[in-house]
């Protein structure tokens, strides 16, 4: 069957030509599986067969399956890519690079009709109606719109406005006419001519033709107040004035940068996206990016002339030039290809790169909020690959010494599932075998007391350790593994304040993420949030520590007043402050008056007497 299937192939690449053109590839049912062009179709068809050729996995699966090879042969590489993107759109094969183009653009719509309708749609129909866009943004579009219809009024009404139906008389004037956003063109108010007029200045605009109109308007301005005609003056120089302003606002470059395409492109593992600009006399006229699911590794060069051609196509563009941010895989003729250093141009690309990056950014938002565990999925896989981890760290668990001159020294414990905070699993640890300040034997404490609980419970352990701190601390905890038998099954880091290093067991030099990897702004939030879950337990002990001493110092307080007098006033502050007859009436004047002696509160030697209610 193989051989049988070589020598057939072998016959059909034999007889094919050298000239450029489309190749399509069939499985055994029949159905093409892919489509591709070429500069020379000979060569590109043999090498998929070449014993020699160190394809990809994807495309030796696909080699496997082709049973049948088809091809056309057109004039030049760049009808070849024009065929090769109207086939793939045709038969959509399942090893080629697919256009996903599901989002629904807005476009200005000149209806083909006596008296046309101008309106928003984001369907375009094959009826003769002229279509400008499409646009980026549909707030933009409407913003458009309404200048256009305070600049020339027009219809919105759906009457077919025949010269029969307006001489029978059939239609009345609406609010539109009252409020003058129409003249009525369907009470035979407003002439064919002048609306087709007006219709022929409002298209001009649509097209970035402003500089024509606004000279065209300036010169009616100067007609009318010539003859005197001041009123209609001041309503030219009205729309004068908005279709400047509306112009000075489109401009971004030199108005002398004239029909120049703008493309740019970003990628990830999945997808591809170019973004096409399309320059008028400085003003953007039309912008739209396109995604590209990619199939089998193909190369940047190829998915930008790709997107080039078909972006070209779609907005029947004849710029003869095209500003890219690399060198395309085509050559068109009679199109120069600019790459850009410095200079106008080069904001341009620069304008181009920042909308096709916002795409991207935008998709990927979409995509989560389609699937919420698609974002930490993706943070993890990439702190798993930055840190060399055998397993995805769904659960992380961070530790922190805190203790100021060996002082109530504790350790705080906090857990990440799934890269957010799981507070409820937070812990935090009185040291116990530790006097002064012993970070290392605090840590070591910690870390044995907490997955020696875990063994002893028969919990599952986290798939990731981190100590805050540097060697010394992450030695500490990895002994504290070791003696558990626990060393080797959880991977553990440590990260150091100074320069943010991360230290690895195994590692004496430290690794260094980049500052704005997501791997470390996790593990940063990990440590920070450590650090606060152990500092708010330390400050609370502390203060609880301190008033216990005091309270605890005088003699005739017993545990009872103690925890009455602290579930009142909170604080020994707050006791010094209070009111003395209310202390009084709460735990009794013998007992106050031993209070305020011992805190050296004032006027305790002066007689207290209980408050006299009668």
């Amino acid at each position: 069957m193989t051989s049988d299937k070589n020598k057939n192939f072998s016959l059909i690449i034999s007889s094919m030509p050298d000239d450029p053109g489309c190749y399509m590839f069939s499985d055994e049912s029949g159905v093409i599986i892919y489509v591709g062009k070429a500069k020379n179709l000979k060569k590109r068809v043999s090498s998929y067969f070449n014993k020699n050729q160190d394809n990809n996995p994807k495309t030796r699966i696909m080699v496997r399956k082709i049973r049948n090879i088809r091809y056309l042969v057109v004039k030049s590489e760049e009808e070849a890519f024009l065929l090769e993107n109207s086939l793939i759109k045709e038969h959509k094969p399942r090893y080629n690079i697919l256009l996903k183009d599901d989002k629904t653009y807005p476009w200005i719509v000149i209806k083909n009709e006596p008296f046309p309708r101008i309106f928003l749609t984001r369907k375009k129909i094959d009826d003769q109606s002229h279509y400008y866009g499409p646009f980026p943004n549909v707030v933009n579009v409407k913003y458009l719109l309404a200048l256009l219809t305070n600049l020339y009024p027009v219809r919105i009404c759906k009457y077919n406005l025949t010269k029969e139906n307006i001489d029978k008389g059939k239609f009345k004037v609406c609010l539109q006419y009252h409020i003058k956003k129409c003249l009525g063109p369907c009470a035979g108010l407003q002439t064919e001519t002048d609306y087709n007029r007006n219709i022929a200045i409002i298209e001009e605009i649509v097209k970035g033709n402003h500089y024509e109109v606004c000279k065209y308007l300036y010169k009616q301005m100067i007609d009318f107040s010539k003859n005197l005609l001041f009123e209609e003056a001041e309503i030219i120089k009205e729309r004068y004035n908005m279709v400047k302003n509306y112009s000075s606002k489109s401009i971004i470059v030199s108005p002398t940068l004239n029909n120049i395409d703008v493309f740019s492109f970003e990628d990830n593992n999945q997808s591809a996206y170019v973004n096409y600009l399309h320059i008028y006399k400085g003003s953007i006229i039309h912008g739209y990016t396109i995604e590209y699911k990619k199939c089998l590794d193909e190369s940047r060069e190829t998915i930008l002339a790709m997107g080039i051609v078909e972006l070209r196509a779609r907005f029947k563009s004849r710029s003869p030039q095209i500003i890219v941010p690399f060198y395309p895989d085509i050559t068109m003729q009679g199109i120069e290809f600019i790459v850009p250093k410095i200079g106008d141009k080069k904001k341009l690309l620069e304008l181009s790169e920042k909308n096709v990056q916002q795409y991207k950014i935008d998709q990927l938002k979409q995509a989560e909020k389609l699937s919420p565990e698609q974002r930490y999925v993706h943070v993890l896989k990439t702190m798993q690959n930055d840190l060399h981890l055998k397993e995805l760290p769904v659960w992380i668990e961070c530790f922190d010494n805190s203790n100021i001159q060996g002082t109530s020294p504790v350790s705080a414990c906090v857990v990440f599932k799934k890269a957010r905070p799981s507070k409820k699993d937070y812990r935090h640890y009185n040291i116990k075998t530790v006097t002064g300040p012993d970070d290392f034997s605090s840590m070591y404490e910690t870390v044995f007391r907490r997955y020696r609980r875990l063994m002893e419970e028969e919990e599952k352990f986290p798939q990731l350790i981190v100590i805050d701190g540097g060697k010394g601390q992450l030695h500490a905890a990895t002994d504290a593994l070791n003696d558990l038998g626990l060393y080797g099954q959880i991977a553990i880091i440590g990260i150091a304040k100074r320069l943010e290093e991360i230290y690895l067991p195994s590692d004496p030099i430290p690794l260094y993420l980049d500052k704005n990897s997501e791997s470390l702004k996790l593990i940063q939030r990990l440590r920070d949030e450590a650090h606060r879950f152990g500092i708010t337990f330390h400050r609370n002990k502390r203060s609880k520590k301190q008033i216990e001493s005091e309270l605890d110092a005088i003699k005739g307080i017993g545990p009872v007043i103690k925890e009455t007098l602290l579930k009142k006033y909170k604080s020994l502050k707050r006791i010094k402050e209070a009111n003395k007859e209310e202390i009084v009436d709460l735990i009794g004047k013998r007992k106050a008056e031993l209070l305020f002696k011992n805190l050296n509160m004032e006027n305790y030697e002066q007689p207290v007497t209980a408050t006299d209610n009668s």
